[in-house]
């Protein structure tokens, strides 16, 4: 049985003080058992500090990007080494926001995921398409092109958890209804079996991520394929966010 992952994206959030106080709300606010793995991923200012909070606890520390090389002249960026350095476990790579508002190129999310997992890294790689995508009936081609990104030829695929998080619903109060989640995380499922196996595509984890809220979360994390959630908004209130992760536990569906 896959293991659910609820994953907290922060984005562009938070002070030093705020990300102290909102970590250690989560870390006391968590009463869900070892079925659901939980991540906080906060800005690179505050990593360090949350690694503190979050030390000793079941909680994993995430960063929300990463370049693609272990050191160099890269003015800005931070490496996937240094990641490790603060304790990350995991990093979020292609988000909607660095594709359609920075405008990175799929050729270069790739390399950012195939450095992130040559350091040690695991990879939350997002995909999803925009509205006029999806009215266009674009869908699946859109997420088995931006899975074609990461997917083709990679050998250590096995430490990538895909998040699909249709960009149309993200950050808009519109989600897709588990139902239309469900469609497109099997259609993620049976396109990595085709890239492996089925066997390995059955491993895969795969998130759903687009306004993700404790209304709306049990319905969403119910469906068969779907296997956990990367949160915005709603990361940011502690007790939100642990309300999403106890409706991802059995107990909590």
């Amino acid at each position: 049985m896959r293991r659910k992952l609820v994953a907290g994206n922060w984005k562009m959030h938070t002070t030093l003080a705020e990300a102290r106080r909102l970590a250690a709300e989560v870390v006391a606010g968590l009463s869900g058992g070892p079925e659901v793995e939980v991540a906080l991923c906060p800005p690179f200012t505050v990593l360090a500090a949350v690694s503190e909070v979050l030390a000793g606890s079941p909680v994993c520390l995430g960063a929300q990007d990463c370049w693609y090389e272990p050191q160099g002249a890269f003015t800005g960026e931070i490496s996937p080494v240094q990641l490790l350095d603060l304790s990350c476990r995991y990093v979020i790579i292609g988000h909607s926001e660095r594709r359609h508002v920075i405008g990175e190129t799929g050729e270069l999310i790739g390399r950012k995921v195939r450095g992130a997992l040559a350091a040690g890294l695991e990879v939350i790689f997002c995909v999803g398409e925009t509205l006029p995508q999806r009215e266009a009936g674009r869908t699946r081609e859109v997420v088995g092109g931006q899975l074609d990104e990461v997917f083709d030829g990679m050998l250590a695929a096995e430490r990538v958890v895909v998040a699909y998080e249709p960009v149309w619903a993200i950050g808009t109060g519109r989600n897709a209804t588990p139902q239309q989640a469900q469609e497109v995380h099997r259609f993620i499922r049976q396109s990595v079996g085709a890239k492996y196996n089925e066997e390995f595509a059955s491993r895969t984890r795969i998130l759903y991520g687009g306004s993700v809220r404790p209304d709306n979360a049990a319905d969403l994390m119910g469906q068969s394929d779907v296997d956990g959630a990367l949160v915005g908004g709603a990361s940011l209130k502690a007790g939100d966010f642990c309300r999403i992760v106890e409706a991802a536990s059995p107990a909590g569906r």
